[in-house]
């Protein structure tokens, strides 16, 4: 898995805080999103190597004095190590927290090389 987890992240919209790492093999990504419904407002996707992460928190009923939370759309998509199995991904929410793993593909490792500066 990469040396580096985080390299390769692409945000759009509001964006995702995010924590990464590898873990018992796999890489795992955290976000926090407390106070919403995973079943209907939370979408994770893997598309060409690349895991989409998807949220909608909606403001309740009720217009507060002052708010500070935040509502809308937010996403984040990060590029996958090279040696993820995108057919082995598993979405744990627990706590307000958005637990997504990736499991590595079988035999691959990924080969490091020196790239050629041209002038």
């Amino acid at each position: 898995m990469a040396e580096y987890p985080m390299f390769g992240f692409r945000p759009f919209g509001q964006i995702l805080r995010v924590e990464d790492y590898i873990a018992e093999g796999r890489y795992v990504l955290r976000t926090e999103l407390p106070g919403i419904d995973p079943d209907k407002d939370v979408e994770v996707t893997v598309d060409g190597g690349v895991l989409h992460v998807r949220a909608e928190k909606t403001r309740k009923t009720t217009e507060p004095h002052r708010s500070e939370f935040a509502c809308g759309s937010f996403s984040r998509s990060v590029t996958l190590p090279a040696t993820a199995k995108t057919d082995d991904v598993k979405a744990v929410y627990k706590d307000g927290v958005l637990e997504v793993s990736v499991g590595p593909a079988e035999g691959k490792k990924a080969q490091g090389r020196r790239i050629a500066v041209e002038r």
